[in-house]
């Protein structure tokens, strides 16, 4: 009888299945749209946010503000932002999107892939919930965030 199975090294197995499949994907996208994946997160982050600060895209899309900041010097350098100075605080930065930006947000794929959804949408509401859960609360653990039992 083999011994029961490690549930640590299975953990292990898939997060490395889904890293693998992030990459393959990331690469996907760059080569339809020439934008990395965090660039494509932060430019979504600006359109669901609206004309917004440096933090709060840090915050919204999971990245560090310095990386932030270095994906939003190449989205400026491709003309598909602007960054402004706030008007009540000089010390924020804002950006925004400009119209190429929005064009290039239209017409780039999805991040997981249409088939990635299609499989995600047939499963129950409720296993598609207890499965975003426990991904969350995986990746508090994994940032070092404490989550309550």
């Amino acid at each position: 009888v083999p011994p029961a199975a490690d549930p640590t090294a299975s953990l292990v197995r898939s997060v490395r299945r889904i890293a693998q499949a992030i990459d393959v994907r990331s690469r996907e996208i760059s080569r339809l749209t020439g934008l990395t994946l965090p660039q494509l997160l932060v430019l979504q982050s600006i359109r669901a946010l609206g004309e917004v600060s440096t933090s709060a895209i840090s915050r919204d899309v999971s990245m560090s503000s310095p990386t932030v900041v270095a994906v939003l010097d190449r989205l400026e350098a491709k003309g598909l932002i602007v960054r402004y100075r706030s008007g009540t605080d000089r010390r924020v930065v804002h950006a925004r999107l400009t119209d190429a930006g929005l064009a290039a947000l239209k017409d780039a794929p999805g991040l997981m892939g249409a088939e990635v959804l299609a499989r995600w949408s047939v499963l129950p509401p409720e296993r598609q919930q207890t499965m975003a859960g426990a991904m969350a609360i995986f990746a508090d653990l994994m940032a070092g965030e404490a989550r309550p039992a």
